[in-house]
């Protein structure tokens, strides 16, 4: 079902939002329009109007800092409705409390970034914001991530999972997703064996990667000579390309291509490295072909390269 998608208008102020600061912020409740619910911490507050009531714990707040908090209010994405909107909101499974559980996903690393609630109205803002927007159990309210930290995570597109009881947000973060100041929130793992992050395999190639080049050892490893040999390097990645090709031209089978592919991968994210090229940056590229037609993306090249 197509999803109609319209960009919330924003603030100027947002910019001068101090990082991790708690600003109390207003979101426009569905139930009940000329309503605004305002959050502060775990306070709730329900008021007429459309400017948010100071809560006690701002009243000895310079009036700078009141100005800044009234401004917070249009930081948080609010609920569009549109019909198809509304069409799709009611084929979720909502559980007894009207939530479905929300994941934000990274678009290019695949890194799981959060998970959250969200409601009709959560729901609803992020598809008309393009800014991840979920529901506070705890304070009763919405809330987009970012909103006081300014690290905003742009959807660019929504999936729902086979029940309908779940709704990931694939986008693009602005900068680290938890509040500890990690890349996500899922850093802690469940084994001693495991990685530091839940990072997929080229991801985690990457990583592996980043420490070989930081190492300083007696004995460099292969990926060490690589990064200090940009000529070596070279070679093999030609050398690597050539065997490649090979396994169709002289048909070495399905088993030696997959083996060549993974040679050839490792060694051009190493050349990666070392030009400070990172995979997500890629991706990024990748992503943007999606919609375009390779034979015109291939001829707005020669014309970048002749102008």
């Amino acid at each position: 079902m197509a999803v109609s998608w319209r960009i919330g208008l924003r603030s100027d102020f947002a910019n001068q939002l101090p990082v991790g600061q708690n600003f109390a912020c207003a979101v426009r409740s569905r139930s009940a329009p000329g309503t605004v619910v305002c959050c502060t911490g775990y306070r709730e507050r329900i008021v007429p109007g459309i400017s948010c009531a100071t809560p006690p714990e701002l009243e000895s707040v310079s009036e700078s800092r009141k100005s800044l908090f009234s401004a917070a209010a249009l930081a948080r994405a609010e609920p569009v409705s549109t019909p198809d909107v509304e069409a799709l909101l009611d084929t979720l499974k909502w559980d007894s409390q009207g939530l479905v559980v929300a994941i934000a996903q990274h678009v290019d690393t695949g890194a799981i970034l959060m998970q959250g609630f969200a409601n009709r109205d959560a729901i609803s803002a992020t598809l008309g914001s393009r800014h991840a927007t979920f529901y506070s159990r705890s304070r009763s309210c919405l809330w987009t991530k970012g909103e006081t930290s300014r690290n905003f995570i742009n959807v660019v597109d929504v999936f729902l999972d086979c029940d309908r009881d779940s709704i990931i947000y694939l986008g693009k973060p602005d900068g680290p997703t938890c509040h500890t100041g990690a890349e996500t929130c899922y850093f802690t793992p469940a084994f001693e064996s495991s990685s530091s992050e839940a990072l997929s395999t080229l991801y985690m190639l990457e990583s592996t990667i980043a420490s070989r080049k930081a190492e300083v050892s007696a004995k460099p490893s292969w990926t060490k000579k690589l990064l200090e040999n940009p000529k070596l390097l070279c070679s093999k990645i030609r050398e690597e390309a050539d065997e490649l090709c090979k396994t169709v031209e002289e048909q070495e089978g399905r088993e030696r291509t997959v083996s060549e592919i993974a040679d050839l991968l490792y060694h051009s994210m190493v050349l990666c490295s070392l030009q400070d090229v990172k995979l997500e940056e890629v991706m990024a590229v990748l992503r943007g072909r999606f919609s375009k037609s390779g034979v015109e993306e291939k001829a707005s090249r020669k014309v970048k390269a002749q102008s």
